[in-house]
């Protein structure tokens, strides 16, 4: 376990570091009889990657150049995730600085599945959700189902201080790679699951997705118009968010155990993320609706409008696009300002707070004064003017604004990367900044199978041994710069 503000030792005094690779003696151990010893077969000569890859070529070696340290380098991470929200979590983690190894099946994550695609032509190596999911991860390809991962299996288990896997609850178990099974073989570890409900409970085996969670957490009851069916947010908000609350729990955990006594093993933990539950913890209006009812025994409603009363308060058509804007009630004086204190605005008809509730009146500000002078600005003349006046508003950004925004660009969100299948590219940068530990796009998301070779030549594993592997169908291996 790495501790935080401590240097990290190994745990028994046979064991010990060589390089890069973790070497532990075959005797007083019962790892020993459990998996393959660690070093036993490691030649220095035996490497099959010598290459020279350039800064962000996402080849093999990418991970030894010299860059400053992540908050969390010396971190290291055994992944089994798939699709959005485990390896959105591990993503965070390996941003970040950790030694991050995925593990994929023989037909990969299915995220590499999804698009979008270049030419809208599918391709394992192509996918965007793949490509952004997974950057800064070394990619291996164990196929779990056969006997001869066991051995494999422990030797990563002993490896890693971090497991993260979002199987469906009883998998991870039945492939070799459950909790009890790597805690047996690493004490130390920290093991986060994350699953649709819960590894317990009565919806435990239940299939869920992005849409199902956002009902049941109960949102979705009050998003929409009164007079329609309830409504999702777009995109995958939830899966997200489940997967950044596994990386804090993760990190939780870590602290837990650098607080262990000089000397002793820093506990092992098993971290239970339920996606569902991590809808029912966010901090959004569900929540207020959820302590309305507890206190009035009333339930949430769909607003009969866009807004929460009051006007203007809605997302209005611009000349070239949309425009989120609340400048009803207290905004009210700033939004005749605004639109140029207008006589016929300044009466005490319109300053009458009931004018704000009077439907009748909406149509006529929005159709005789505010639309009229939305449609003749641009989004950013109208923005501009709106955040001048002090009045909260925000453009309806589309993907290509995001991505010549100019706050995004001074602040480098972005980065440039060129992946070795899918070409250069922008990826959405880091979430937050720390000046001493900064993010780093060190390397873009492997290929199929990229890092075999190296993170088992890294375990000790002979070439022999590892060509033994592939040809029985074990594991796959991708080197595309091991100069064959």
């Amino acid at each position: 376990m790495v501790r935080l503000g401590k240097s990290a030792t190994a745990s028994h005094a046979s064991s010990g570091w060589q390089g890069n690779i973790l070497v532990i003696s075959n005797t007083g151990m019962r790892l020993s009889k459990l998996c393959h010893p660690l070093g036993s077969q490691f030649d220095p000569n035996d490497v099959l990657c010598n290459c020279s890859a350039g800064p962000f070529s996402g080849g093999c070696c990418s991970r030894n150049r010299t860059m400053p340290n992540g908050a969390l380098t010396g971190l290291k991470v055994l992944d089994f995730t798939h699709y959005v929200a485990g390896p959105y979590c591990t993503k965070l983690l390996a941003d970040y600085g950790a030694d991050l190894i995925k593990v994929e099946a023989p037909s990969g994550d299915g995220a590499r599945q999804i698009g979008p695609f270049p030419d809208d032509v599918p391709h394992l190596e192509k996918s965007g959700l793949f490509l952004h999911l997974n950057t800064n991860k070394r990619g291996v390809v164990i196929n779990l189902k056969r006997d001869e991962a066991a051995d494999l299996v422990c030797s990563l288990a002993s490896w890693a201080d971090v497991v993260v896997e979002n199987f469906r609850p009883g998998v991870a178990t039945r492939l070799g790679v459950g909790y009890e099974q790597l805690s047996a073989i690493n004490p130390r570890l920290i093991y986060t699951s994350i699953s649709n409900f819960g590894q317990t409970g009565p919806y435990r085996d239940y299939k869920g997705s992005e849409i199902v969670f956002y009902g049941m957490g109960g949102e979705m009851h009050s998003t929409g118009l009164a007079d329609r069916e309830p409504l999702k947010l777009g995109g995958n908000v939830g899966l997200y968010q489940a997967g950044a609350v596994a990386a804090v729990a993760t990190m939780g955990a870590i602290l837990a155990g650098s607080f262990a006594p000089d000397g002793a093993d820093a506990p092992g933990q098993h971290i239970d993320v339920s996606i569902l539950e991590t809808q029912l913890g966010s901090v959004d209006r569900r929540q207020s609706a959820l302590l309305a009812h507890q206190y009035t025994g009333e339930l949430s409603h769909r607003p009969a409008s866009g807004g929460s009363g009051g006007y203007p308060n809605a997302v209005y058509p611009t000349a070239d696009g949309y425009l989120q804007i609340n400048g009803s009630r207290m905004y009210w004086p700033r939004t005749v300002a605004m639109l140029g204190n207008p006589p016929e605005l300044n009466t005490e008809r319109w300053r009458d707070p009931a004018s704000q509730g009077d439907p009748d009146m909406q149509i006529e500000f929005e159709s005789a004064h505010f639309l009229p002078w939305l449609l003749e600005r641009t989004n950013a003349e109208a923005w501009q003017a709106a955040q001048t006046h002090h009045v909260l508003s925000g453009p309806i950004n589309t993907m290509a604004d995001l991505d010549v925004d100019p706050s995004f660009n001074a602040r480098d969100v972005f980065a440039k990367a060129d992946h070795p299948a899918a070409g250069p590219l922008r990826y959405p940068g880091r979430p937050f900044i720390m000046n001493q530990s900064p993010w780093q796009l060190r390397h873009t998301a492997p290929l199929l199978g990229q890092h075999t070779q190296e993170v088992l030549i890294e375990l000790g594993y002979s070439k022999s041994h590892i060509s033994a592997l592939a040809k029985a169908g074990t594991i796959l291996t991708n080197a595309p710069c091991r100069g064959e």
